[in-house]
């Protein structure tokens, strides 16, 4: 018997397999980006971490190593947001969708629309998505408070149902999810499709260093945790020196961060003081954190490439979905998609089996 994986997002987005590599930042890079595609999914740039100049660079290396359409993340509000849209739109023949999170008015969306390029943001509650769609977006990831980095409250397994029965679009279940047991899950509840960050992170095709990896693949769901220390916004870490020191440390100990990672951050970005506190306002609760969260906010993304980037494990930060805890190997993107292809077949053929078999009277 042959289980149905074809669905509505993979006609939509023109890839083989109902899986998608989420564009996780200095991780989704075109060498992953590439790798995922070529497997069979459908990768996303990390473009919300690049200046426009990167994110051009990126495309066109992305562009050399796969014939495959791809997609970007950005965010409305990152520097030079106005020059990275039109570097997609000028891209359109490869670019085949655009995520975000705080996503772009309807204006913005329907330019993308009418370009042939799929609009299809990352949201963790229903309100979210009923007003994206509402915007005019073509599709829906969902994810659940299971999920990495900045990250809701609510389980995928209350979400998900919830945005299915809210919206007609596709929709792609986030959160959680890592081989073809869940694709199979995903597709039973009546979802399109599954999105994955942190199993892709952890294959041998992503850029991550090798000690940074090591710590992943080391760590159980008990070294997973949520905090808002770092931004003032939920984020799920894994638990090392640097988010211990962060979790224990006192205003003072805020601020000595703030200012060594911000400096580190002005070198890197030649931005001011002034931009970057800006910056960290506009990610932080409509600019209401203090200014010393403002300052930990903008260092932070130094802090996430010092480990993801630097491979520092200790003194970096490392975003993680609470299913990296039980994940332990590094396969390549081909043999990851071709497993959970593969196990997602033999689950739903398995209950499509058990469905056929007669009840057998007296049978629990």
């Amino acid at each position: 018997m042959t289980a149905p994986l074809a669905t509505r997002l993979t006609r939509l987005l023109g890839c083989r397999v109902p899986v998608i590599q989420t564009a996780m930042g200095w991780i989704a890079t075109p060498q992953l980006v590439a790798a995922a595609s070529e497997a069979g999914a459908f990768g996303f740039l990390a473009g919300a971490v690049m200046t426009p100049t990167q994110l051009d660079a990126a495309i066109a290396e992305t562009r050399r190593r796969t014939g495959h359409r791809f997609g970007v993340n950005f965010h409305s509000f990152q520097p030079g947001a106005a020059q990275i849209v039109e570097i997609i739109l000028a891209n359109a023949d490869h670019v085949g969708a655009v995520s975000f999170g705080r996503g772009p008015d309807a204006s913005m969306i329907d330019r993308f629309r009418r370009a042939g390029i799929v609009c299809m943001p990352t949201v963790g509650a229903l309100k979210h998505a009923q007003k994206m769609v509402a915007l005019g977006c073509q599709a829906i990831t969902a994810q659940g408070g299971e999920g990495g980095g900045h990250t809701g409250s609510v389980a995928t397994t209350v979400l998900l149902p919830q945005i299915l029965d809210a919206v007609d679009v596709p929709v792609a279940a986030a959160g959680g999810f890592a081989d073809g047991r869940g694709l199979a899950a995903a597709l039973a509840w009546g979802a399109d499709g599954i999105a994955m960050g942190s199993r892709f992170m952890m294959t041998a095709d992503s850029p991550v260093p090798a000690a940074v990896k090591a710590a992943y693949t080391g760590a159980t769901t008990a070294d997973i945790l949520v905090t808002d220390r770092i931004d003032g916004i939920p984020q799920r870490m894994i638990r090392n020196p640097m988010l211990d020191r962060i979790l224990a440390g006192g205003a003072l100990g805020k601020w000595r961060r703030g200012l060594i990672a911000g400096l580190e951050m002005k070198r890197e970005t030649g931005a001011s003081w002034r931009t970057m506190i800006g910056a960290a306002r506009a990610m932080t609760a409509h600019g209401e954190q203090p200014l010393s969260q403002a300052m930990l906010a903008a260092a932070a993304p130094m802090l996430l490439q010092r480990a993801v980037v630097e491979g520092d494990s200790r003194n970096g930060l490392m975003a993680a979905g609470q299913v990296a805890g039980r994940l332990d190997d590094l396969p390549s993107c081909a043999d990851l998609v071709a497993r959970i292809e593969a196990e997602a077949r033999t689950r739903i053929d398995a209950l499509m089996t058990r469905d056929a078999q007669p009840v057998r009277e007296g049978a629990d």
